[in-house]
């Protein structure tokens, strides 16, 4: 594909399909950004780094950001459904081998209060 091919199909896609699904692009993204400071934060303060369960939560963030100015959009419920099945196994397989700082998340996990 040229690059000027693929800027035309970019550009009708968010000046079109996307700009109607999904409200203003500034504002969506705003909403995101505002959910991935909580993730990062949290994942900061109890992993000391992000996870791929975090980026799973972040990813489904995008999807719960876009619902929520199109409730009806189905394609992002089944999205959000994928992550949050992925986060949950990332999770699960971490436990067993460890993160990718080589400790298990046992070791830097916050405990329940």
């Amino acid at each position: 594909m040229k690059r000027e091919d693929l800027l035309h199909a970019a550009e009708k896609l968010i000046n079109g399909p996307r700009a109607q699904d999904y409200g203003d692009a500034l504002f969506n993204h705003q909403r995101i950004a505002a959910g991935w400071n909580v993730i990062v934060t949290g994942a900061m303060t109890t992993h000391g780094e992000l996870t791929p369960a975090h980026v799973a939560l972040m990813m489904d963030w995008v999807k719960t950001s876009r619902l929520v100015e199109s409730i009806d959009h189905a394609d992002s419920w089944v999205d959000k459904a994928g992550y949050t099945a992925l986060g949950a196994e990332f999770v699960h397989k971490t436990k067993s081998v460890g993160t990718s700082n080589g400790k298990t998340t046992n070791e830097h996990v916050r405990t329940k209060k």
